[in-house]
């Protein structure tokens, strides 16, 4: 058979998008620490009106002044590449170096620290949707990525968090109840050209996808689902304070001196089968805090925090691991726990810089794959969690899946 042009493009058309993958950030190396999104001085979670300006936050260790540049790609609403050119979301340029950075001061742990901002000098992104931004050396090398969303305000998203409908995690499982009010807005087909993504936190590794809407009354889209937009409670974050590095803190109980200092916390054990406890968090957030000098960003320290949990250690052939927004909810082995037998505890020193930092503990098979019905501190459906809503909407003839909206709410009044 005696193939066209025309079908030979159809083909490697099609081949091309049945082979394109999810894009995964890249775990950042050891020596590039405290990697955040900031917004008016605060850690956020990557979701930002589009417009509205933020930056990306980074130490290296190294503390040499070395170059590093970036880029940033849109993807689609499933993080697949976005079919889009990049002049068409991007004014301007990339590739840029990144110019504002600062050394480290009255620290034992000498770091560069850089701060990225957006928009800049260089390029402004014009179009709303799923980004990545990469950062590389001066070799062109990648040396991490990190995902972030900006958002458009075009319809209200009206949500609700309720107790699971399901008998059997009643207790321990929080379901969100939403409506997607589209208004005077001409939408094609909504069901199907609407898409959402359900966050618990702002974290993306247990985001849910590919909910469809229920039915409709009127204009508004329903989405009331028993089961299908439930997430596990989790408990409440556990938290440490070292502030003042050199003294004992809270969930401190020594420190210890070397080449830099060493926080030893108490020893956690599992809260699973405990009564839950309510213990305000900031739902997995952390915050650089130097008591003693005038810029934390720049004066706060780094200290070995040494992490001891005592649990069930017949897990099988899973593995625990530290996570919070700290290291993105990474699960390198940076952040694997080591079982010591001869104590009986699972251990792990972790370098993070001073402050206030939130953190769990998370039990992942060899997949890396988290367990979140067997969460080492248990499921209630009482824990306070913060969720939000993106709606995403791509037209019959868009090229692109923008976000139209945002829906935010608290699990603090969650009702049956």
């Amino acid at each position: 058979m005696i193939f066209s042009r025309t079908h030979l493009l159809i083909v490697l058309f099609f081949s091309i998008n049945l082979s394109a993958q999810a894009e995964k950030e890249t775990l950042p190396p050891f020596n590039i620490k405290t990697v955040s999104f900031v917004q008016n001085g605060n850690n956020m979670i990557p979701m930002f009106r589009l417009g509205d300006r933020f930056e990306l936050q980074f130490d290296d260790l190294f503390g040499n002044e070395a170059d590093y540049y970036y880029t940033i790609t849109q993807y689609n609403y499933d993080w697949t590449p976005s079919p889009l050119a990049k002049v068409e979301y991007l004014q301007g340029m990339d590739n840029q170096r990144i110019m504002n950075y600062q050394n480290s001061f009255n620290t034992l742990q000498i770091y560069s620290h850089y701060t990225l901002s957006f928009p800049n000098q260089y390029n402004r992104i014009t179009k709303s949707g799923n980004y990545m931004v990469k950062i590389f050396d001066s070799s062109q090398e990648l040396v991490f990525s990190r995902k972030f969303m900006l958002y458009e305000e075009q319809l209200a998203v009206p949500l609700q968090i309720k107790r699971s409908r399901d008998i059997s995690t009643i207790n321990q499982m929080q379901n969100l109840d939403f409506v997607i009010k589209t208004g005077d807005h001409l939408f094609q087909n909504p069901a199907n050209n609407i898409k959402v993504a359900l966050f618990q936190n702002g974290r993306l590794d247990n985001a849910i996808y590919n909910i469809k809407p229920q039915y409709t009354i009127g204009s508004d889209l329903i989405y009331r689902y028993n089961k299908e937009t439930q997430f596990w409670g989790g408990n409440e974050f556990l938290y440490f304070e070292n502030k003042d590095i050199r003294a004992v803190g809270n969930n401190v109980f020594n420190v210890t001196a070397g080449e830099i200092y060493n926080s030893h916390l108490y020893l956690n054990t599992s809260r699973a089968n405990q009564p839950y406890t309510y213990a305000p968090d900031i739902n997995g957030n952390f915050l650089v805090n130097n008591m003693n000098s005038s810029n934390s960003t720049l004066e706060a320290d780094y200290s070995w925090v040494y992490f001891s949990l005592s649990s069930n250690p017949f897990i099988g052939d899973k593995d625990i691991y530290i996570v919070g927004m700290f290291n993105n909810y990474s699960l390198s082995p940076e952040y694997k726990m080591d079982y010591n037998k001869e104590r009986g505890i699972f251990e792990k020193p972790v370098l993070i810089k001073q402050g206030f930092t939130n953190y769990q503990y998370v039990i992942v098979d060899k997949k890396g794959k988290i367990d979140y019905e067997n969460a080492v501190d248990g499921n209630f459906y009482q824990t306070e969690n913060d969720y939000f809503i993106l709606v995403y909407y791509r037209g019959n003839n868009d090229r692109y899946d923008r976000i139209i909206g945002r829906g935010i709410s608290n699990s603090e009044n969650i009702t049956n």
